[in-house]
């Protein structure tokens, strides 16, 4: 969502990074960039609960501006976001899964500077790392723009 923008992001069982954006009311969004990609895969180990990702995954971490939990030292961007809902989600017969959606307010956004360019950010230049499935990720290091229709 743009206004206001809510981010989320899913967790499969009640991962710490979960309990930690309930039981704080933030989290931050870490935008992963290429050179980051190894970390960001040790980053989701099933570690014992209160275990730090960030020393496992060999991270540093810089303070927030907006909210307690750290962004990633070195991360292209990060999204500070304030806690708003975890969502449970359910099969088509309503089934309760060990899966949740949570949600977040962006409250503060970070951007390396080395990515913006005249006033607008670069992100083909922050390659930053998807998730595809599977061992399976993407970089995303090619930009192109559409307008979107006005309508009929």
């Amino acid at each position: 969502s743009s206004r206001p923008m809510i981010v989320g992001f899913s967790s499969e069982g009640r991962k710490d990074a979960m309990t930690f954006a309930e039981e704080g009311g933030a989290f931050v969004c870490n935008i992963v960039g290429w050179d980051q990609r190894e970390a960001m895969n040790q980053t989701s180990a099933p570690l014992p609960r209160g275990a730090s990702e960030f020393a496992f995954a060999g991270l540093e971490t810089e303070p927030s501006r907006f909210v307690k939990p750290p962004r990633v030292k070195g991360a292209p961007a990060a999204l500070e976001c304030v806690w708003t809902k975890t969502v449970p989600l359910e099969d088509v017969e309503g089934h309760a899964l060990d899966r949740w959606l949570v949600l977040g307010q962006v409250v503060g956004v970070y951007i390396d500077d080395r990515f913006v360019k005249d006033g607008l950010v670069d992100t083909a230049a922050m390659r930053i790392v998807a998730r595809a499935g599977y061992h399976d990720y993407f970089v995303a290091d090619t930009k192109f723009s559409m307008r979107r229709p006005s309508g009929g």
